[in-house]
């Protein structure tokens, strides 16, 4: 009997990888393409060659210049980095920002991996890491759905820490990669900073994750309004119109925080919305990661 996983990778493969292939493969252009280059011999010189690579000691002792040929690792390791705090669990049923999540890391790896490409996946939830090492097979695939629907023991009320989701990520990620963020951005820290220096080292895209109840105050009347990180409570007048302007106000004032962020840290950032069609959403984050390509 196929276990959870088995059956979310079967379906998004057939709704959603199938429609992607040949329309993605090999369309994200990196700028760190590979994980370095590899030394692979020597060769004597002939006209043309790039001086910079000879070996001037093997000359010296040949008395012939000689070059140092080296080959570019092709492969491209990617990380997924997953938010699975408690802001994440906010939609509707079957389809929460937490489902989005799990189904975009899916897609990515399975495409990535078809690709020969090594994927790996860091899970942070209220501090806690779980780790799936780089691997390419569609095993490898299930074993990273397989730590998404594992269920986190009961931790204390603690807002997500997204400076030390980003630096976890950087101490993993030790050869250059494309490292993947997948968040809803609502939490604290110093993440821009932490966000800059993993962006030094790495080519680094980020999916925030949205839905209609992160950026609208239903008019309902009385209700009690609940943080999903802290547990806090508190019972509101959802009707009255100052405090749907004071709540405009800071979701506007969050997003604009985000995107400055963003900016300065030189990483693109692209909204997922949970009610958005996931095909059309990756297609555009292609498009716009051709527009930005030199």
């Amino acid at each position: 009997m196929a276990t959870a996983p088995e059956r979310l990778l079967l379906r998004l493969e057939w709704k959603v990888v199938r429609r992607l292939d040949g329309r993605l493969q090999g369309a994200h252009r990196t700028a760190h393409r590979g994980s370095g280059i590899d030394f692979t011999g020597l060769r004597a010189y002939t006209d043309g060659d790039d001086a910079r690579h000879i070996d001037w000691n093997v000359t010296a002792r040949l008395d012939e210049p000689h070059l140092r040929v080296f080959t570019e690792d092709r492969e491209l390791t990617v990380w997924l980095v997953l938010d699975r705090s408690a802001s994440m669990t906010a939609g509707r049923p079957g389809r929460g920002k937490h489902d989005v999540l799990a189904e975009l890391a899916l897609v990515l790896a399975r495409l990535f991996g078809r690709g020969g490409n090594r994927v790996g996946a860091l899970l942070f939830d209220a501090g806690v890491l779980r780790v799936v090492p780089p691997g390419t097979s569609r095993r490898h695939t299930l074993r990273i759905g397989a730590e998404l629907v594992r269920t986190g023991e009961a931790r204390g009320a603690t807002t997500t820490d997204l400076a030390e989701m980003l630096d976890a990520a950087g101490r993993l990620a030790r050869r250059r990669a494309l490292v993947v963020v997948l968040s809803d951005f609502i939490g604290d820290g110093d993440w821009e900073r932490s966000l800059q220096r993993l962006a030094r080292r790495h080519e680094v895209v980020a999916l925030r994750i949205t839905d209609t109840a992160d950026d609208v105050l239903p008019e309902a009347g009385l209700i009690v309004v609940e943080d999903a990180e802290t547990g806090e409570q508190l019972v509101v007048d959802s009707a009255d119109p100052l405090l749907q302007v004071r709540f405009r106000a800071a979701v506007d004032a969050r997003d604009a925080r985000l995107a400055a962020g963003m900016r300065r840290a030189g990483v693109p950032v692209h909204r997922v919305d949970t009610d958005r069609d996931l095909v059309e959403a990756l297609v555009e984050v292609v498009a716009r990661t051709r527009d930005r390509s030199p």
